[in-house]
């Protein structure tokens, strides 16, 4: 295994086989999916089979063995997949992506485990990527994610005004972010 961080209460790591089998319960067969309803729920989730499921996350499981950054690593809590961190580009001519963080068992929530997993991705990005900006999307709705976001540092950088349905409801599209030298400076104090 090439990454693995450990924090007082998880474990990020990277993907393995058998975690895609496992996410697929999350997204498609668990009894607890609460998870789909805050994290880009403007986005359904259609049904897939597993395999075509799994093709997306194939490719992170081949990255393991490259020197190439991770795009996500798996949040283990006592000794259990429970989510992951993820990364996508915005923009790859500007080196511009955003991050996300998402705990598909409802049973960690308000627990400290997502604050911690998202401040060590943070981190392993800022060393491993030669980034000016870590940013995440979000719907105003998603008051548990801006305030995780807070807390690690990222300011509230632009609101579209009912730009997400959710549900049937109008919310507005978030956009936070911390640059470089901001996160530099709150590691030093």
């Amino acid at each position: 295994m090439k990454i693995l961080l450990s924090g007082e209460k998880v474990v990020l790591r990277d993907i393995t086989e058998a975690d895609i089998r496992k996410l697929y319960y999350y997204y498609h067969e668990a009894d607890d999916r609460e998870h789909l309803n805050w994290n880009g729920p403007y986005k359904p989730l259609s049904s897939v089979s597993y395999e075509e499921f799994a093709i997306e996350y194939r490719e992170d499981v081949e990255l393991t063995n490259s020197d190439a950054p991770s795009r996500c690593l798996m949040v283990e809590i006592d000794g259990e997949l429970k989510g992951k961190v993820g990364r996508y580009w915005v923009a790859k001519e500007t080196n511009w992506f955003e991050i996300g963080i998402v705990i598909c068992d409802s049973r960690y929530w308000s627990g400290g485990y997502g604050t911690e997993a998202f401040r060590m991705w943070m981190e392993y990005l800022f060393e491993s990527m030669d980034t000016v900006r870590l940013g995440i999307g979000t719907w105003s709705g998603n008051v548990r994610m801006m305030k995780l976001a807070a807390k690690c540092g990222m300011v509230e950088e632009a609101r579209v005004r009912k730009a997400r349905i959710v549900r049937g409801q109008y919310y507005d599209a978030i956009k936070m972010g911390i640059l470089r030298g901001e996160w530099e400076l709150a590691q030093n104090l």
